[in-house]
């Protein structure tokens, strides 16, 4: 084939042409480089190649780690995993071998993107991201997808996404809320874990997270800088009140004083506020994980105190009243996350019906469809925790 035949069969005369015209238009000071970036946006995106390798996150623990390419370059996600997984959440594929990484391993789920998830995916536009997760669906029948893993999934969708916005040349944010079918999109407040409890810290008391909201803040910038003047605030208080060793921290960062009660951690954190001048600006919320501390139908508040463990139990009604009066106290309190037991229905939604504050789902729901329907037509609670493994 001569190179005049080779240019005409791939219609390379024309496109070259346009693109040195643009480049004219444009009075580009680096023609060639506008001309490269021309013609490669002139060529439809596909994904061509998918690799998967096993990485730590941020625990220590195996995750799977996903290089998506096109032609376009090479876009990299791994699957975030919670310390936590309710027994109705998709599954993450581990290994189980328990003389590697002590059965946490995810040799299996990497294999499965290696292998039957690459070679479903190339050659698909990275922009269809509903297609490219419904095939992903189609590979695994199972409801918790327990073949191909959650965890091999995510990782993928979440690098395919990052290949969409890369070739519709918006913010993964944007391109996100375009999927969704959003005009418009808010920056989320952040929320800053400062006094550390239940599973996630080694002290006494039950509630596993109280966390700072700075709601009054007019940027984000503003926001991170309320949180952590509030938060080395706290960390000064309680070294005067508890020693140093009161600043140890728990697994998610906050502060682990040996306390046990919600009304000390809700004391320091108040406090903390008041004195960095942020009262009215920040509000408070709180991770209870009360599955942690379920016993049949009632609550142990001291159930990591070996020695008055059975002796603080409370019923679903009393919890309820506990959680009421606490915001109705001069707490700043606006959420209150696993208020009960993962199947405490009852009482979730007669917290709920007060209206004292935003009731999250987590355990109750764990991300399943059928889980959620059921808890918007019974009004159970009017939030859920968004986070890694959904069903899909």
């Amino acid at each position: 084939m001569s190179v005049q035949e080779f240019l005409d069969n791939h219609m390379l005369s024309r496109k070259i042409e346009d693109a040195v015209n643009a480049a004219v238009r444009a009075k580009s000071p680096d023609p060639v480089l506008f001309i490269s970036n021309h013609i490669k946006k002139s060529v439809s995106s596909v994904i061509t190649k998918i690799t998967a390798r096993q990485v730590l996150d941020s625990r220590g623990i195996p995750t799977i780690e996903v290089d998506l390419y096109t032609n376009k370059g090479m876009f990299r996600a791994s699957s975030p995993s919670g310390n936590c997984t309710g027994i109705y959440e998709a599954v993450e594929l581990r290994d189980g071998d328990k003389g590697r990484y002590l059965g946490k391993g995810v040799s299996r789920a990497v294999k499965n993107v290696n292998e039957r998830i690459s070679e479903a995916l190339i050659g698909m536009d990275p922009t269809l991201q509903s297609q490219i997760d419904q095939v992903m669906l189609d590979l695994d029948k199972t409801e918790n997808k327990v073949e191909l893993g959650a965890n091999a999934i995510l990782a993928v969708s979440i690098a395919a996404c990052k290949a969409g916005a890369a070739e519709k040349e918006v913010p993964l944010y944007k391109h996100i809320a375009e999927l969704s079918g959003k005009t418009s999109t808010v920056l989320p407040v952040p929320s800053f874990t400062v006094i550390s409890g239940g599973a996630h810290a080694g002290n006494n008391l039950a509630v596993q997270e109280i966390m700072i909201l700075p709601v009054g803040a007019n940027t984000f910038e503003e926001a991170m800088q309320m949180g952590s003047e509030t938060y080395h605030q706290l960390k000064a208080i309680i070294t005067e009140k508890y020693g140093t060793s009161g600043c140890n921290v728990g697994e998610d960062g906050g502060f682990a004083p040996n306390i046990s009660s919600f009304k000390e951690g809700l004391d320091l954190v108040k406090e903390a506020i008041d004195q960095t001048g942020y009262n009215g600006k920040i509000k408070i919320a709180m991770d209870v994980a009360a599955t942690n501390f379920c016993l049949g139908t009632k609550y142990d508040l001291d159930f990591k105190s070996p020695n008055k463990s059975g002796q603080n139990f409370r019923t679903g009604e009393e919890m309820i009243e506990m959680y009421v009066q606490l915001c109705a106290a001069d707490y700043p309190i606006v959420s209150i996350e696993q208020p009960f037991d993962k199947e405490d229905w009852e009482n979730t939604k007669l917290l709920s019906a007060h209206g004292i504050c935003q009731v999250v789902g987590d355990d109750l729901l764990m991300l399943n469809p059928k889980c959620i329907e059921r808890a918007i037509n019974e009004s159970t609670c009017n939030a859920l925790l968004l986070k890694k493994q959904s069903k899909l």
